[in-house]
């Protein structure tokens, strides 16, 4: 049996599931929205991802380790890691990298 699913994490994973599903509407795979009058069985549903899986020591309830998503996404994820953009490096742009502020080939003076 899942550790969510029994003893001391089942409480808090139902809490942190409704607090989920109410406050959240992104699917935290794929980026696109999660339609909520779906039911449950219909593959765009909307369902609850172990962000770092239960499988490989994630914490069963925490809601740091919870997203939304698409009972589909969900699915094909299984249970592998995937990056989040809160681990994405900040880019460095070079300044001969800026935007130009006017096109100056079209520039005349006068």
């Amino acid at each position: 049996m899942r550790p969510e699913r029994q003893g001391s994490h089942r409480a808090n994973y139902e809490r942190n599931k409704k607090r989920i599903l109410a406050t959240q509407n992104i699917c935290g795979i794929c980026g696109h929205p999660v339609d909520m009058s779906l039911k449950h069985g219909h593959p765009m549903a909307a369902t609850i991802d172990h962000i770092i899986p239960v499988a490989k020591n994630g914490h069963p309830s925490d809601i740091e380790n919870l997203q939304l998503a698409h009972w589909i996404c969900n699915r094909q994820k299984s249970d592998k890691i995937f990056k989040t953009n809160k681990e994405k490096q900040p880019t460095v742009i070079g300044n001969r990298n800026l935007p130009q502020s006017m096109d100056w080939k079209t520039y005349r003076s006068g």
